[in-house]
C-alpha cells in the first residue's frame, strides 16, 4: 500500500471518528475513500466496519456522563440494535454484491440529503425534547414501544450501510423522548457502537477473506483518536464546515461506485 494512501486512510479515519462522536455520518468520509481507493463496495463497508469499531468505542467513553439516566430505556433500545444489526448484516451477507452496488448509491444520496438537512433534524429534534421535557418525563409503552421499533429499523440499516444511521437515531429519539440533544447525542453513540461491533464480528466470521485488514487497521487507529478528540472538541467545530467536507468526499465515492 503507497505511504500516500496509508495517510489519505488513516486521516479520513481520524476524521469519521470525531464526526461519529459528535454528528453521525462518519462513514461518509471512510467509505468513499476505500471506494475512491478501487476497493469493491462490499469490501469497503465491511472493512469500514471493522475499523471504525475503535471509534466507536471512544466516542461512547467521551461520553459517558451523559449517559447516566437512560438505562431504563436503553435495556430496550440496546437489544433491538442489536438484534437489527444481525439482520442488516445477514442481508450484507446474502443478497447478491450486485445487489448491494446498485443499492448503495441511492442509500449514500439518501445519507447525503441526510447529512445537508441535519441542522434543520436537529432543531427540529431540539424542540420536540424540549417540549416534551416540559411534561412528566414518564415514557408511555407505546411511545417506548416506537421508540424501540425506530432504534431496530435504523440497526438494520446500520447493519447493512452504516452512513448517517447516527443522524436517524437522533430523529427518532428526538421525536419521541423528553431527553437532552447532549444525552441523546450519548445514546446515540452506544447504539451505534452496538450496532458497528455486531456487524464487524459477523463479517470477520463469514467473510474474513473478504476484508481488507491494512485498510481496517488504519480506519481502526484514526477513529480511537478522532472519536476521543471529537467527544471532548467536538462541540468547538464548525457543523457548516463537517458537513460540507462529508458532502465533497460523499460525492467523489458516489461518482467513483457510478463510474465502476
Amino acid at each position: 500500500m503507497p505511504v500516500s494512501e496509508i495517510l489519505v486512510i488513516l486521516l479520513a479515519g481520524l476524521g469519521a471518528g470525531a464526526i461519529n462522536a459528535v454528528v453521525g455520518s462518519g462513514t461518509l468520509i471512510t467509505f468513499p475513500t476505500l471506494v475512491a481507493f478501487g476497493y469493491p463496495p462490499v469490501v469497503a463497508t465491511m472493512s469500514n466496519a471493522v475499523g471504525l469499531v475503535a471509534g466507536s468505542v471512544s466516542g461512547t467513553w467521551g461520553y459517558r456522563r451523559e449517559l447516566r439516566g437512560q438505562w431504563h430505556r436503553l435495556r430496550w433500545q440496546l437489544p433491538a440494535s442489536f438484534f437489527g444489526a444481525l439482520g442488516g448484516a445477514w442481508l450484507l451477507l446474502h443478497l447478491p454484491e450486485t445487489v448491494f452496488a446498485a443499492v448503495v448509491p441511492v442509500l449514500l444520496i439518501g445519507a447525503l440529503i441526510l447529512v445537508v438537512t441535519q441542522p434543520r433534524i436537529q432543531a427540529w429534534a431540539k424542540r420536540r425534547s424540549e417540549a416534551a421535557g416540559k411534561a412528566a418525563n414518564h415514557i408511555s409503552r407505546t411511545r417506548m414501544a416506537l421508540v424501540t421499533g425506530g432504534t431496530l429499523l435504523v440497526g438494520v440499516y446500520g447493519g447493512y450501510f452504516t452512513a448517517a444511521q447516527g443522524i436517524l437515531l437522533i430523529g427518532v429519539m428526538g421525536a419521541l423522548l423528553p431527553e437532552t440533544m447532549q444525552r441523546m447525542n450519548a445514546a446515540k453513540n452506544l447504539l451505534s457502537l452496538v450496532v458497528n461491533v455486531v456487524a464487524a464480528v459477523t463479517y470477520t466470521i463469514f467473510r474474513f477473506d473478504d476484508i481488507s485488514w491494512q485498510a481496517a487497521g488504519l480506519i481502526a487507529i484514526g477513529s480511537l483518536i478522532g472519536g476521543a478528540v471529537g467527544a471532548r472538541y467536538g462541540r468547538r467545530l464548525s457543523p457548516a464546515a463537517l458537513r460540507g467536507a462529508i458532502v465533497v468526499l460523499g460525492l467523489i465515492g458516489l461518482w467513483r461506485l457510478l463510474v465502476q
